[in-house]
């Protein structure tokens, strides 16, 4: 009787607990009560417990301990009052829970090792990449070409965890519809989803979401018609009620995973619509109808899709798209770390050469291809312990030695005494693997990526021979609720196979291996079908074929060949193709400039058959910047291939001196991913801009410098340039140095600058902009609040404009650096620049060299300096300050505590000016660096900046070039340097400075130790001051650089230096030329140095 007592309560205890409402609750109670069902005692103590979960418990064991009439009566109460929830509990939350638990066993395969920080394949998950659509690349070319396109540049879009993907940004918006996630073949896109729904199952996020649905394509491919709730039914019979879903009474999402694969292309213009989810319809229509919100109207939706595969699906109808990222170094590192957890040492061998080649490396963000690559280096590298085996350095050898492995009974990771029956292994697998490569070659025709058993046993595929270690390395299989798909391991793998189908084949076929059903003019011998594929690939938008025809070309190599001959290839057959191949290929380049993705694949393919002598020559040329007048069609497509995989290009890519405008227009689509762009010296023109404004303007548009220094854009060009940085989003430093852009194009930039929140440094020196165009630039720095840099020097602006600068900076607070050398700025001009100062503290270098001011403006400037807190560099060079105005610059150092570059070059000081200067800095303890060079300054200021020297404790450089100080000096500053610890570098160029001058610095170096660097050109210090140093240098250890260099030395005085140095110095660099000691000589002392002192640079 017990056994029977609360039936109905004791099946839905879970869902009554989890679904009654505190409202619900209370009506329950008092309807129980009146039905004498409970008690008031039993009533208090249901109260008396807080939690309303505890309380919904308390009421139901209560009642399941008065038999099944108290069942029954609870039962009928909640279907009569509230027959929604009824159903909710007794069939909808039994479904929910039953999808749960099926969720957990289906995706919680390698998701239930703990937490995932440390594993970077699902952590790097965990974050997706916001983009605001498909680039042109990710729409038109093959993965593998986007990836080298871009360099593998990660994206630096927003990023989104996982937990939000599907909640709206802010509080104003909703949450996205229809969801799009791209990324490349291998990135981990099925992962992701694999991860998603397994936390979701486990409630760890989403938990508004009632159903979460995972379709594969792959899945749906076996499928004529369906409709939508047949759909939900077949992949999850448990759920009985598909209509609870179809209604929207339910919050669902519907994730479609792998569009790529779909056998069928989505056609959104012509599909019919359907709003009946009972049905059934063609299969693609199904997909449009979800997408378009015809049917299933209340679910979101989440499509995962190779990048070209995405676009099929209308912008507008997609709310939200992410991005998944490909390894950074650190992951990618900790990624291999994980595959050779048992052997560090091979890890960090493995990542040592893929670091080492930039192709590799860039692939290798993707993980399937860094597993790959790994795989096969590791397979190597074991198994070649005792000697140092060649290294692959094409993607064919990679891709033949993960076969060789894959091929083999042993796994390449056990012990190292059992070594894999390589052999054996092929001779027995030839026949499956030639009927493979025949199914990867069609399928690849037909983009056909997923398999099944009927095409299979269609290409002559014997199941019961795929071994586990083929399946596992090469083809995949997966087993659904009616049948088994097949798929390769990754798409490259698919394409490789298919090489080597196509290139055993097209040694016997007569026809066009392209037609597979069909006949075709006859075609005979290998070069023809080789050159027939390789027209394709030309003629094919979309790269289908380009990844497939570098394999073609690789399985020509010499090192490729040794690799497979004997089982795969004949034994050196390419040396009977290769020249024929070579020689096709580069007809293909030699045609025009117009430079596609095609003929850049050319030269990949010229690479995998190991011809690298035109890049090598292009290369050379970059190198020495000799390329102009050599950037023929075929050296262009091997400039083009360079810039995606030169180490050259990786900081800057110098290509000044060498474009013309068609060449330039070729490159185009190559120069949108380099980062460091020098196009200087090409007399480009304004259309050349025209061109240039569209690469910047493209959303993946990632040049982030670019100097177009001495061209001819003027001011068409600078309005072409402005329009793209109004839309930029890359562009942080612009060079347009002596471009006669005048001040219509200097507007131009200005009204770009109140946009554009990018870019932080604009070179506008020496383009005639004037007063007018500096007033513009003004306007610009009153709303701007990123620039950080900005050149304005030789640009004939005035006091005028330089009024304008300096009412922006009293309001801008981004800039960091106004170079405004070489103008008419005077001393009003001046002035202005100093009452900003006095309010401005984020600019930090000022640069007023040669601007005509006098010691009224350099007052004005030293008044703001003493109030002043953010200024480190001041440069007054070749103005007209004589002694008041140092005067006046003494007592700003006196209380200025954030100078540290003082330049006062070429005016007027004399010993008066410099003697105040000097004893300023016994109290100042902040200024640096100081050249006074060019200022008539004699022994008596020499003394006094020694005796400042010996009490500053923050000078580390002292310019005193081209000044009269004499031995009488060099000795009142050789006192100094025997007890000051912190100056560094001493210029004393042209000072006058005898044998004697040299001697008396020749006892300070002696006892030295802060000293590294120490200019003596053109004094006279002979062969005695030459045996003087050379005694210091025997006890010095500090000195890094010496110039000696015009100092009348002679052949005995470079003799007695360079026998010093080949003893132990620190010397790291000296320069002895202009002294007289003669070709013979220089060669005899420059041998002797370098001999003992190979590190040491000498220059005689």
């Amino acid at each position: 009787m017990l056994v029977m007592e609360g039936v109905w309560i004791n099946r839905y205890r879970k869902q009554l607990v989890r679904s009654v409402s505190p409202q619900l609750l209370e009506e329950i109670v008092c309807y129980m009560q009146k039905l004498d069902l409970l008690s008031p005692e039993e009533t208090i103590r249901v109260q008396e417990v807080t939690s309303l979960p505890e309380q919904v418990k308390a009421v139901i064991d209560v009642l399941a301990s008065k038999g099944n009439y108290a069942s029954q009566s609870l039962q009928t109460f909640i279907e009569t009052t509230n027959s929604q929830l009824y159903l909710h509990i007794t069939v909808y939350d039994p479904m929910v829970q039953k999808h749960l638990e099926i969720l957990q066993t289906r995706f919680g395969v390698g998701m239930e090792l703990g937490p995932i920080s440390g594993r970077p394949a699902l952590e790097r998950l965990t974050n997706l990449f916001l983009v605001e659509g498909l680039t042109d690349i990710q729409q038109k070319e093959h993965d593998f070409m986007q990836i080298e396109t871009t360099k593998g540049m990660r994206n630096t879009s927003k990023r989104i965890p996982l937990e939000r993907l599907f909640l709206p940004l802010s509080k104003v918006s909703i949450p996205p519809k229809i969801s799009v996630t791209v990324g490349a073949a291998g990135a981990g896109k099925t992962t992701l989803v694999k991860l998603f729904v397994y936390k979701w199952a486990k409630g760890e996020i989403d938990q508004d979401i009632l159903f979460v649905l995972p379709f594969t394509f792959r899945e749906l491919n076996i499928y004529e018609k369906l409709s939508a709730e047949r759909l939900i039914r077949t992949v999850f019979p448990h759920i009985t009620e598909p209509s609870y879903i179809s209604s929207g009474t339910a919050r669902t999402l519907l994730i479609l995973d792998g569009l790529d694969e779909f056998r069928t292309s989505l056609d959104f213009s012509n599909a019919m619509g359907c709003t009946d989810p009972k049905k059934e319809i063609q299969v693609d229509n199904l997909i449009t109808n979800i997408i378009r919100g015809n049917l299933l109207p209340e679910a979101s939706i989440w499509i995962t899709s190779r990048p070209t595969a995405a676009s099929q699906i209308p912008g507008g109808l997609v709310d939200r798209m992410t991005e998944i990222s490909g390894f950074s170094d650190g992951e990618m590192k900790d990624f291999l770390d994980q595959m050779f957890f048992e052997n560090r040492d091979i890890s960090d061998q493995v990542f040592s050469h893929i670091k080492a080649n930039k192709t590799l490396h860039i692939m290798c963000t993707i993980p399937a291809f860094c597993r790959i690559t790994g795989s096969s280096l590791g397979y190597l590298l074991k198994n070649n312990i005792d000697k140092s085996p060649e290294i692959p350095r094409t993607l064919s050898e990679i891709y033949s030695y993960y076969l060789k492995m894959s091929l083999s009974f042993s796994d390449w990771q056990e012990k190292e005494k059992e070594t894999p029956r390589i052999d054996q292994a092929v001779s027995n697998s030839k026949k499956l693997i030639g009927n493979l490569g025949r199914l990867a070659f069609y399928g690849l025709m037909k983009k056909k990526y997923a398999f099944y058993e009927q095409d299979m046993k269609a290409y002559g595929v014997d199941l019961t021979s795929l071994h586990g270690n083929l399946c596992n390395r090469i083809l995949l299989k997966e087993d659904t609720h009616f049948t088994s798909i097949y798929y390769f391991t990754h798409l490259t793998l698919q394409e490789f196979m298919a090489a080597i189908y196509y290139h055993t084949a097209a040694k016997r076929a007569i026809f066009d291996l392209f037609t597979e059903n069909g006949m075709s003019w006859p075609k005979l011998g290998f070069v023809n079908h080789f050159k027939n594929a390789v027209q394709r690939c030309l003629l094919s938008e979309e790269g289908q074929l380009d990844i497939f025809v570098r394999f073609l070309c690789g399985l020509l190599s010499p090192q490729v060949n040794k690799l497979l001959s004997g089982w795969l290839l004949v034994k050196d057959e390419h040396s009977g193709y290769r020249s024929h191949v070579i020689n096709f290929l580069q007809s293909c380049l030699n045609t025009d400039y117009s430079i596609t993705s095609r003929t850049v694949n050319i030269m990949h393919c010229l690479h995998e058959l190991q011809h690298t002598e035109i890049a090598r020559i292009v290369e050379d040329a970059m190198k020495s910047e000799s390329l102009a007048g050599k950037l023929t069609p075929v050296n262009c497509s091997a400039l083009a291939y360079l810039l995606q995989v030169s180490e050259v290009c990786m900081e800057e890519t110098n290509l000044s001196n060498c474009l013309t405008y068609n060449i330039f227009k070729s490159l185009l689509s190559q120069l949108l991913y380099c980062n460091n762009l020098r196009l200087d010296n090409n007399q480009f023109k304004e259309n050349v801009m025209e061109l240039l404004g569209s690469v910047l303007s493209a959303k993946d548009c990632q040049i982030q410098k670019i100097s177009l220094a001495e061209n001819q854009i003027g001011n068409k060009g600078a309005k072409a340039l402005a329009r793209s940085l109004m839309v930029n989003r890359s562009l942080a430093m612009l060079d347009l140095r002596s471009n006669s852009i005048g001040s219509k194009g200097a507007k131009a930039l200005a009204d770009a600058l109140k946009i554009n929140q990018v870019l932080l440094s604009l070179n506008l020196q020496n383009n005639l902009i004037k007063e007018e165009g500096a007033k513009f630039i003004a306007e610009a720095l009153l709303s701007n609040r990123k620039l950080a840099a900005l050149h304005l020097q030789k640009n004939s602006i005035g006091p005028e404009g330089a009024k304008k600068i300096a009412e922006a900076l009293k309001q801008n607070w981004s800039l960091k650096e106004l170079i405004f050398s070489s103008n008419c700025v005077g001393d009003l001009g001046a002035a202005a620049l100093a009452e900003a100062l006095k309010v401005n503290c984020s600019l930090s270098t000022l640069d007023l060299c040669s601007s005509s001011i006098s010691n009224a403006g350099v007052t004005a400037l030293t008044d703001a300096l003493k109030s002043n807190q953010g200024l480190i560099n001041l440069n007054l060079r070749e103005n007209s300050i004589s002694v008041e105005g140092a005067k006046e610059i003494a007592n700003a150092l006196r209380q200025n505590s954030t100078l540290q570059d003082l330049d006062l070059t070429a005016n007027l000081l004399h010993d008066e000016g410099t003697k105040a200067i000097a004893l300023a800095m016994r109290e100042n303890q902040t200024l640096a660096s100081l050249h006074l060079q060019w200022n008539f300054i004699q022994s008596r200021a020499a003394k006094a900046l020694a005796q400042a020297l010996q009490s500053n404790k923050s000078l580390t450089s002292l310019d005193l070039q081209e000044n009269t100080i004499g031995d009488e000096g060099m000795n009142a500053l050789s006192a100094a340097l025997k007890v000051n610890t912190v100056l560094t570098a001493l210029y004393l160029q042209g000072a006058s400075i005898g044998a004697n001058g040299a001697k008396y610095l020749a006892e300070a170096l002696k006892v030295n130790r802060s000293l590294t660097t120490l200019d003596l050109r053109g004094n006279s210090i002979g062969v005695a001051g030459a045996k003087a140093m050379a005694c210091a240098l025997k006890a010095n250890t500090s000195l890094r650089i010496l110039n000696l260099q015009e100092n009348s030395l002679g052949m005995d005085g470079a003799i007695c230096i360079a026998t010093v140095l080949t003893g132990n110095h620190s010397l790291t660099h000296i320069n002895l030329q202009g002294n007289r000691i003669g070709q013979s000589g220089a060669k005899v002392i420059s041998d002797a140095i370098k001999t003992k002192s190979p590190d040491c640079v000498v220059e005689i």
